[in-house]
């Protein structure tokens, strides 16, 4: 799979749901602070391939068939898809139209054409199987109809689902973002960050040191906020991380450990859905949450795990649905995170190598510092 930060691709449960009115606004809202790429990928197959003769050679002009064609839309009059981008703002229109079985060929061209650092708006379902996008958005209609084949194929990746009613959506596009480069999307979702350790090892507290001359609570904030509509600390001292303008959240018995702490903060929750973390993990893969995330539904947590026996429950996805057996197990003197998720559905997601990082000790900071030299404290 191609990772292209830069693209935010837009898919639609049915024809008529309003993908390209949404694209185009997103065109219109960023053009003026970037140079904007719309992008259009048609898969063909045998549903549509009338409508693409060149490419499946049944028009008049058979020798002229390829399994994939890229073009430079330049016709901005009419009301074609890419000439709506080219009307909305877009820099210049790319149109793929492959062959389903060549979709991972012409992808692999398109990306080459677009280059490294080109912001894009892209319309397709099925390209989500071949490109992993900063941001994938589908867009529902308000009315009733049945999903269309391609768009049940990527569902698993969406990261909203935006509802379209005419030219109305249900998302306030201050909540889509660029940054440096890489589209965000808030979700429907609450970051959930666990400050309230003793720091017994590092003999100070973790989450004020210093990262990018900023504490290193504030820079873990600023990492997650982009895609998530609710921030909340887990702390008992709400004075201490108040310049964060972030709730704070305090245990409702103390002395009970992260799995209070993750149970007073669930209980506060507004979402379904929560991505849990620690305090002391300066860096977060943004990708490996959105991953957990997709695969939340019909599971109470998400927990990575690498090899046998070593899970990451304070790095992982909680449901509300795991509150009950939280508290069950914390009403029986229960402090592990463990024996209450032993109540729960829990998806374990297999890591081949840790992919983040926690600094537990002075020297680990020293040497986080030392691997990241452009750190200035």
């Amino acid at each position: 799979m191609i990772k292209i930060p830069g693209m935010l691709m837009v898919g639609a449960r049915c024809k008529a749901d309003g993908k390209t009115t949404f694209t185009c606004a997103l065109i219109e809202r960023f053009c003026s602070q970037v140079d904007v790429v719309g992008v259009k990928i048609s898969t063909i197959d045998s549903v549509n391939e009338s409508h693409h003769p060149d490419i499946t050679g049944t028009g008049k002009n058979r020798s002229a068939a390829c399994p994939y064609c890229i073009t430079d839309e330049r016709e901005c009059s009419g009301y074609t898809d890419t000439a709506r981008m080219l009307r909305a703002g877009a820099k210049k229109v790319l149109w793929l139209q492959a062959m389903n079985t060549h979709l991972e060929e012409g992808i692999h061209q398109l990306a080459v054409r677009l280059g490294k650092n080109t912001v894009s708006v892209c319309e397709s379902n099925r390209a989500r199987r071949e490109i992993q996008p900063g941001v994938f958005v589908m867009i529902r209609s308000s009315q009733e109809a049945t999903w269309k084949p391609s768009a049940r194929e990527v569902a698993e990746y969406v990261d909203r689902i935006v509802v379209s009613q005419g030219n109305e959506f249900d998302i306030d596009l201050i909540d889509i973002q660029l940054v440096s480069g890489r589209w965000t999307i808030k979700t429907p979702a609450t970051a959930i960050i666990l400050a309230g350790g003793n720091s017994t090892r590092m003999g100070r507290d973790k989450a004020m040191l210093p990262i990018y001359r900023r504490p290193m609570i504030e820079h873990i904030c600023r990492q997650l906020s982009p895609w998530f509509s609710q921030m909340i600390i887990s702390a008992n001292d709400k004075n201490r991380y108040s310049f964060l303008d972030v709730p704070v959240i305090q245990d409702r018995i103390r002395g009970r450990g992260p799995l209070m702490g993750i149970a007073s903060a669930l209980k506060a929750s507004t979402s379904k859905v929560n991505f849990v973390t620690a305090s002391d993990i300066p860096e977060i893969d943004t990708d490996l949450v959105r991953a957990m995330l997709w695969q939340a539904d019909g599971y109470d947590a998400v927990v990575p795990r690498v090899g046998t026996g070593r899970y990451e429950p304070v790095f992982a996805v909680y449901k509300k649905s795991a509150l009950e057996a939280m508290e069950q197990a914390l009403e029986l003197g229960v402090r592990r995170i463990a024996d209450a998720l032993s109540r729960c559905r829990v998806k374990y997601i297999e890591l081949s190598s840790r992919q983040f990082k926690n600094i537990n000790t002075m020297g680990e900071y020293q040497e986080f510092l030392e691997e990241n030299v452009d750190v200035d404290t």
